[in-house]
């Protein structure tokens, strides 16, 4: 018998119960796959109702009303088996599934049997795990259907299911499956994108079509879909241990296909080109956030970004990232689609950046020229619309009436925290005021760094609707705006890459730079992974560094990254929704949770007070 035919992945930028735009999404894709000739097409994890409904998976309607979506794609599929993510509830229980579809008839669903639970993920809340070798059948209207572990045939090749977290672990269904002599593995997956993540997909990928002695075809979602998560629309096809092709990762685009074709009676190993990925994480870092970016300003439906460009680094990373999405964005999908997606009517990138953003620099008495010079620079190289105004008058104000109740004047001895507070405070109302009336999102600069150890101003620098680099360390982004200076071509970045980070919020006097008020930058990073990432207490954290820096700058760090750490985190409980960008997070609602209330390591720190 003839084995030989062409399977596709086909992934999807979903948005949760955005049943039109999903529903389209997935039937182009199908009528594009006909054009191919493609076989067998693959869609991802949960990609007829998205896969961050989070709660509104509990519900009865929401798999009712995905049932009565997948009704008006049944007819479409025609000389094709079409494989499609959804949530099955069954007895009042949601499981994971995957729909199959050959000829206008459903042949079965397969549900996942391992749930993901660690990091961003909180499947087990939504979902029950499957369990193998178990088959039932459903009434779902006209339908009588086949659900669990199940297999199928498609055109003589024997197919086979993993819905992503089941590939990861240990024990997995692939085990059972290459006991029934399958001959391809198919994976949906909702696989969250973290830069530098990539390479141990491919790696599972690749090992599993070796171990499993099998084609292994793998799709995941593609966009920022639900305000947090981005998904870089990952397909890959492997065999013999080698991946035979895959797409060009987190495109613009609403849907991308792939396919390749395999001849499943030549078992002979082949040299294949696939295409070439990002390797660079410099450039991940631009392309996803370009994505994230695009995606929640088109899908919140606002009019553009508003931002409060200080001249420092943070503010500069957030505006040189809407006008890198302006550029990646009107790129890949020419300026008609860029400017329909967003409702602008433009003809170049600094026309479009100036529609979509508008900076303003807030400067104080303690502000210099030199960051009032970085701001105004970088806005105008890159088309932005820029405004300059003093919150002095605003700051005299608020300092007068606190004066007036306590009965003595505020000093920089006596009231150090207080006094700079109030000037970024006094920023927020004005800059909302023009994000509300421009209908805008107003973007936070705060970092990931700034977050271990709460060195922001709540309603001040963390005052606003989105959060970009929140996800990101200080020193990822120093250097970023280097490498977005040289190789990005942004000769805006010169003046704010000459400048030493710094709050300007004391007297010029004084000097003030925020590795003199934290720690040097990099010894914050190395404590942040291994304390929060790595999990490890005080002391090990200590003992593992202790060879690479000074014994009393470690000392006094460790102590001050703990301390601070544990008492801000109502401040980390009030971050914009960021971007999960790095392989950990600080962000409460999806990655690190920690008590508001503790004992803040009192314990566990008075090691170092006897050293």
């Amino acid at each position: 018998m003839m084995k030989k035919f062409k399977i596709g992945g086909a992934t999807v930028n979903q948005t949760p119960i955005d049943w039109n735009n999903n529903t389209r999404n997935i039937l182009q894709a199908i009528h594009a796959a006909k054009n191919q000739k493609i076989d067998l097409l693959c869609f991802p994890e949960l990609c007829l109702t998205g896969y961050g409904c989070e709660d509104l998976f509990l519900s009865d309607w929401l798999s009712e009303k995905a049932w009565v979506e997948l009704e008006k794609i049944i007819p479409e599929v025609n000389d094709m088996m079409v494989c499609i993510g959804m949530p099955i509830r069954i007895d009042g229980i949601t499981y994971n599934g995957v729909s199959v579809i050959h000829n206008q008839e459903i042949l079965g669903i397969v549900l996942k049997q391992n749930l993901a639970k660690d990091g961003v993920h909180y499947e087990p809340r939504w979902f029950e795990p499957w369990p193998p070798h178990t088959i039932r059948q459903i009434v779902r209207g006209n339908h009588h259907v086949k659900v669990g572990d199940l297999t199928f045939e498609c055109q003589g090749v024997s197919v086979g299911f993993e819905i992503c977290e089941d590939a990861w672990r240990k024990i997995r269904p692939a085990d059972n499956l290459v006991n029934r002599n399958i001959e391809l593995i198919l994976n949906p997956s909702a696989s969250h994108f973290a830069m530098s993540k990539s390479p141990s997909r491919e790696e599972l990928v690749k090992a599993s079509s070796k171990k499993y002695n099998c084609a292994y075809g793998y799709v995941n979602l593609l966009g920022n879909e639900a305000g947090r998560m981005i998904y870089d629309g990952d397909i890959l096809f492997a065999r013999h241990g080698e991946i035979i092709q895959r797409n060009p990762r987190l495109s613009l685009q609403s849907f991308v296909l792939q396919a390749c074709e395999i001849d499943f009676n030549d078992h002979s190993e082949k040299a294949y080109r696939p295409n070439p990925d990002i390797t660079e994480k410099n450039e991940e870092f631009a392309q996803a956030t370009s994505l994230a970016l695009f995606d929640y300003l088109r899908k919140s439906k606002s009019k553009g970004f508003v931002l409060s460009l200080s001249g420092g680094a943070d503010s500069a990373c957030c505006a040189i990232l809407v006008a890198e999405m302006v550029r990646r964005g009107s790129r890949q999908l020419g300026w008609d689609q860029f400017n329909s997606a967003l409702g602008i009517q433009s003809k170049n990138e600094k026309e479009a950046t100036h529609q979509l953003l508008t900076c303003a620099y807030q400067g104080t008495r303690n502000s210099s020229e030199k960051t009032l010079h970085a701001a105004k620079t970088l806005a105008e190289s890159i088309g932005a619309c820029f405004h300059q105004w003093l919150v002095d008058d605003e700051v005299e104000s608020y300092k007068h009436k606190i004066e007036q109740v306590l009965d003595r004047p505020l000093t920089w001895k006596q009231d150090d925290i207080a006094l700079q507070n109030i000037q970024a405070r006094s920023r927020s109302p004005i800059i909302w005021m023009l994000a509300n009336i421009k209908q805008s999102l107003l973007l936070t600069t705060s970092n990931r760094s700034e977050g271990d150890v709460g060195y922001a101003t709540m309603d001040g620098d963390t005052s606003g609707s989105l959060a970009p680099i929140a996800g990101v360390d200080k020193p990822f982004i120093l250097q970023w705006l280097k490498w977005a200076e040289t190789q990005l071509g942004y000769e805006g970045l010169s003046a704010v890459n000459n400048l030493k980070p710094t709050a300007e919020l004391r007297p010029a006097t004084s000097e003030q730079t925020d590795e003199k008020d934290l720690m040097p930058y990099p010894l914050l990073v190395r404590i942040e992974k291994l304390a929060i990432r790595d999990r490890k207490s005080p002391k090990e954290v200590y003992d593992q560094l202790s060879d690479e820096f000074d014994q009393k700058l470690l000392q006094k760090s460790v102590v001050k990254f703990f301390r601070l750490w544990a008492i801000n985190q109502w401040k980390r409980e009030r971050i914009a929704p960021s971007f999960h960008l790095d392989d950990l997070n600080v962000d409460p609602r999806s990655w690190c949770r920690f008590p508001i209330l503790s004992g803040g390591f009192q314990d566990e720190l008075a090691f170092l007070a006897e050293k």
